[in-house]
């Protein structure tokens, strides 16, 4: 007799293969609520062979060592407990770039990429802008931008000092720490640590992926966010738009005049917010750009020429 991958007896002559172990694997994902269980599994198997997951499409006939097999059934019962797996692998892909993740910062989502294209798309006109990220968590959103713009230089802030030390490793990580300057402080707080030459400095562009989820939505998130990511990267008050106010009323102070905010949001806050910007006499535009699926999730504000601090 044999076991299977949770330790059930099942019969010598069935082989635990890979092709047999992600089928089995995602049929038992699927069971206890994965919403991704093929690709949950294939991202815990590889990371359990130490190979890129499409490796395993060539390796499908192949037994796994018992040291493959142990580390490969702890994941799947932790997974099973609806841990997220970029937590559990310790990595997370966004951009085309794999970022060091930990349950100290929000994993990176696939609609944050909006922000980095549109940021992108403004900073083709200034190729030697300085920018400004608000709330970085693991640094994806600077570190994407400085990967693509060479010139651009930028800062990164966030509140939580666990945090930055993910967003530092993953400046390393991609070779870009010496282009990114990391501050601890909430919001533009984070400045009062600095000389009086900091404390001055203005910038082109202020981009951030604020919390904005309302504390009654709290509940009905998914048990693997609810329960493994840190609510201070996810809530934001009653109407989840404590974060997204400041940053509208405090951003003018830091830009330049004509300089960018750019922020995600909760496609059903685009009208109040977009009212908010533009009944800010500090800001003269405001658009909106849509996601992949076509759900407003970027906000774009112009401050006036001749800025106005308040």
């Amino acid at each position: 007799m044999s076991s299977d991958v949770n330790g059930t007896h099942q019969p010598t002559e069935e082989r635990w293969t890979v092709q047999r172990l992600l089928e089995w694997t995602t049929a038992h994902l699927e069971k206890n609520g994965s919403e991704s269980a093929r690709l949950d599994a294939e991202i815990l198997l590889a990371h359990s062979r130490q190979c890129e997951r499409i490796q395993l499409y060539t390796q499908f006939n192949e037994e796994l060592a018992t040291p493959e097999r142990n580390q490969f059934r702890e994941l799947v019962k932790r997974r099973s407990r609806l841990e997220p797996v970029a937590y559990l692998v310790g990595f997370r892909e966004f951009f085309s770039l794999n970022f060091i993740v930990s349950p100290d910062v929000l994993i990176p989502r696939p609609d944050t990429e909006t922000l980095v294209i549109e940021a992108l798309e403004y900073l083709k006109e200034f190729p030697r802008a300085s920018v400004l990220d608000i709330g970085t968590g693991t640094g994806c959103i600077p570190i994407c931008l400085a990967s693509r713009m060479k010139m651009i230089s930028l800062t990164a802030i966030d509140k939580s000092p666990a945090a930055l030390n993910i967003a530092k490793q993953n400046g390393q990580k991609h070779q870009v720490d010496d282009r990114i300057r990391f501050l601890e402080g909430d919001l533009f707080e984070a400045f009062n640590h600095e000389n009086e030459t900091g404390k001055n400095q203005k910038f082109d562009l202020i981009v951030s992926n604020p919390p904005y989820i309302r504390i009654d939505e709290m509940e009905t998130l998914s048990p693997d966010v609810k329960l493994h990511e840190p609510a201070m990267a996810l809530q934001a008050g009653v109407d989840g738009l404590d974060i997204i106010r400041k940053l509208i009323q405090q951003a003018p102070a830091w830009l330049k005049p004509g300089g960018v905010l750019m922020m995600e949001m909760d496609s059903l806050q685009s009208g109040e917010i977009s009212n908010l910007i533009n009944n800010n006499s500090q800001y003269e535009s405001c658009k909106v750009f849509k996601d992949l699926a076509q759900k407003d999730r970027v906000v774009f504000a112009k401050t006036v020429q001749e800025n106005i601090s308040g």
